[in-house]
């Protein structure tokens, strides 16, 4: 009986599974040929901990690996319902929350090793994380593409640790009754930016699409819905596309550096996100802060005879 053990928590509402025993032997490459091992031979290992039977489409999780980078505090791989993730915002607020749990790491900055750079995540107390992220950038604005059956489409690339495709005109209500709906329509963009050759920089493949509309709660600035690239929404307002929108915001002159926008997700949940200048024209670096909860300490159990044992892929 194989025996993987994993620390769930939440994030505004986002779980995240970090595996903390049990993973595979990635080697001591960077991360980035960690991520690649990963991905390409332990497939299998990703499906198990994060689909059903023991997980659901929605679960992110993570491999909590010896860093690479001097100076870090861990290293961490993301990876969801169909493969691996650059960067997880949300994901890494919580992997904070857990190293604290675990006795790891206290108050204070730590630097997290990733297969897309260097992150710094600012422990407040037990629950509060401010994650500073990758450099953030707007890469084409308003850019138009033709969504079969709903119509012209204009929005906004951009890179926060993932490819966006951000639109804030549609005619879409952004409300937690209107998932199916809003799943429906982000997936349709998705599948039309595809189509039409519409890509990140470097031919980078925007698998997340991010729709804006007028916050519930006055205090916020926005409220959004998030396609993640296995078809779940994210629950959380989404650290990487908060990143995105504020290097949007920024690139219009909307938004100051340091200046506060609260960010508000389908659920309710907030991100506070601030924009620091670069030296790099267009680029900011997105301090992205929020909450999470440990929610379970588990070991997962895989018996060699389960024919499920591997997890359902979609």
């Amino acid at each position: 009986m194989k025996r993987i053990h994993v620390i769930d928590s939440h994030t505004g509402g986002e779980p995240t599974r970090i595996v903390v025993a049990g993973m595979p032997d990635l080697g001591a490459g960077s991360l980035v040929e960690r991520a690649r091992v990963f991905r390409e031979r332990f497939d299998n290992f990703r499906s198990c901990v994060v689909n059903e039977p023991r997980g659901s489409d929605v679960l992110v999780g993570a491999l909590l690996c010896e860093p690479h980078a001097p100076n870090c505090s861990a290293g961490v791989i993301f990876f969801n319902n169909v493969g691996t993730i650059g960067m997880c915002g949300h994901g890494t607020i919580g992997l904070a929350v857990t190293l604290a749990y675990l006795g790891k790491i206290g108050p204070g900055d730590h630097r997290i090793d990733t297969p897309v750079g260097i992150v710094t995540a600012t422990l407040h107390d037990a629950h509060r994380v401010t994650v500073r992220n990758v450099p953030s950038y707007r890469y084409r604005k308003g850019v138009s593409v033709d969504v079969p059956g709903y119509g012209l489409i204009r929005g906004d690339i951009a890179w926060g640790g993932n490819w966006f495709f951000l639109v804030g005109t549609h005619r879409e209500s952004i409300a937690v009754q209107n998932t199916e709906r809003l799943t429906d329509v982000t997936w349709k963009i998705r599948q039309a930016l595809e189509a039409n050759g519409i890509t990140g920089a470097n031919g980078g493949v925007i698998d997340h699409i991010e729709l804006f509309g007028p916050p519930l709660d006055p205090a916020n600035h926005s409220r959004n819905f998030v396609l993640c690239p296995g078809k779940a929404y994210d629950r959380s307002p989404c650290g990487t596309g908060t990143s995105a929108k504020l290097a949007c915001l920024f690139a219009e002159a909307q938004l100051k550096p340091n200046e506060v926008w609260r960010q508000e997700s389908i659920t309710g949940s907030v991100f506070e996100g601030t924009a620091e200048l670069t030296e790099e024209t267009g680029v900011v670096i997105p301090h992205i802060t929020g909450e999470a909860f440990v929610t379970a300490d588990v070991t997962l159990l895989i018996d060699p005879a389960d024919p499920l044992k591997d997890g359902i892929r979609g």
